[in-house]
């Protein structure tokens, strides 16, 4: 498969205090015709994450439409498991309702931070973002002690399917250093959810450390994700796997049909893919430079 790249379509402005930098881990949300929201996350001067959005239409997809405001999700209440920054990963739509799967940030004393996932829901499209608990769906525990993050959620007949970040350990250096695989859950109601360590996509390249953001398309019998992976000696690249049941991933890294470009703002890494469909064609959202710093990029499979 090749994707041919759009462009860079959003660069964060500054204009709000909760916006300052970023606009990580795009999520693209259908309004009407070929106009999309696209949620993002954004850094406060205090670099806190923060959830917001705007509006494309993807016949001109570098224009903002619309833009929010006031953030759809800020940071949790003193001591809870997001404080300290909300990250959105993942849009569900199920009946009415449609649920944000976040990554809840804290800051730690030790290593830099303890992440686990959160879950808030929206009864209408510009109704408000509601928590379903100031505590996490899934927090580290025995099968994953360290930390949880980036995740993709999809719904399978009676089944709700989730694979995630699991943290691994944290590497000796001067702040320390995670490094994470991703791994599977499943639940019946996409709030309780069961796992037993079952390891999705595991590491296949020398060095490779890290593995983030799955973003999870079924075709019919097979399932495919891409997501980003990077190394002690290489930037996040975009990776890709397929499965015949959403358990078992064979990793096709080859596949994955997109790469950083030789210069410009996706030219140092690319990551945090979120692959989408309409009008019988299938689009990408991702970031480059910076972790999101540089913006968002769109791209068409060709």
């Amino acid at each position: 498969m090749i994707w041919r790249k759009l462009g860079r379509i959003f660069v964060p402005a500054g204009n709000y205090p909760w916006a300052q930098s970023h606009a990580s881990v795009p999520i693209a949300e259908h309004i009407t015709e070929d106009r999309f929201r696209i949620y993002y996350t954004s850094r406060d001067v205090e670099n806190r994450s923060h959830v917001s959005w705007y509006e494309m239409d993807l016949n001109n997809p570098a224009e903002v439409l619309e833009e929010a405001t006031q953030p759809v999700l800020a940071p949790g209440k003193l001591g809870s498991f997001d404080m300290d920054g909300v990250m959105a990963s993942t849009l569900v739509q199920h009946g009415n309702e449609s649920r944000l799967y976040y990554i809840g940030w804290n800051r730690s004393v030790g290593v830099p931070f303890r992440n686990a996932i959160g879950l808030a829901i929206r009864e209408t499209i510009n109704g408000t973002f509601k928590r379903v608990s100031d505590g996490p769906v899934l927090d580290r525990g025995l099968t994953d002690p360290y930390f949880l993050a980036s995740h993709d959620v999809l719904i399978d007949e009676a089944s709700w399917h989730m694979w995630y970040l699991s943290g691994l350990d944290w590497l000796p250096s001067n702040p320390p250093a995670s490094t994470y695989n991703l791994r599977y859950a499943l639940s019946e109601d996409g709030i309780v959810w069961q796992r037993h360590g079952l390891v999705a996509i595991r590491f296949a390249h020398r060095n490779e450390i890290a593995i983030a953001r799955p973003t999870v398309i079924r075709d019919g019998c097979l399932w495919r994700m891409w997501f980003c992976y990077r190394g002690t000696d290489f930037p996040y690249q975009i990776g890709y796997a397929e499965s015949e049941d959403a358990v078992e991933w064979m990793r096709q890294d080859a596949k994955a049909g997109i790469s950083a470009s030789e210069t410009g703002w996706d030219s140092e890494m690319i990551c945090y893919p979120h692959v989408f469909d309409h009008g019988g064609r299938r689009y990408m959202l991702y970031n480059g430079n910076g972790f999101g710093a540089s913006g968002i990029g769109l791209a068409i499979l060709e």
